[in-house]
């Protein structure tokens, strides 16, 4: 399993912006796909985005769409969640985590997960 630490979280004002960064450790960043988790309080864990090896592919959920933007640096083995436009209704756990098998969207899909980042964006 990679060990994956994000960083870049913190205490943000609606409207701001915030780039979470995902750094594989020991391990490179060899996943094809890569995804964005977060989860809220008393909520389930939801995908936000995931990308492809190369970029070309990248998926995220109609929250986010417009105001997210998901990126992969392989060589850095680190992948990155730029967040614009924040509202209060992104405040969640932030996690990342890297595919193994299974369907694209589910978190059961994914085997190794990072401790998490905490986004609370205030009004």
């Amino acid at each position: 399993q990679v060990e994956l630490v994000e960083s870049g979280g913190g205490l943000v004002q609606a409207g701001g912006s915030l780039r979470l960064s995902c750094a594989a450790s020991g391990r490179p960043c060899s996943s094809y796909f890569v995804a964005w988790f977060r989860q809220a309080p008393w909520k389930e864990r939801e995908i936000v985005a995931n990308i492809n090896w190369s970029g070309s592919s990248t998926y995220y959920a109609d929250s986010v769409k417009g105001r997210f933007t998901i990126s992969r640096d392989n060589a850095k083995n680190t992948f990155y969640l730029q967040m614009n436009s924040l509202n209060p209704e992104d405040t969640a756990f932030y996690y990342c985590a890297t595919h193994r098998s299974g369907p694209l969207s589910s978190s059961y899909s994914y085997n190794s997960w990072g401790p998490g980042t905490t986004v609370p964006v205030s009004s």
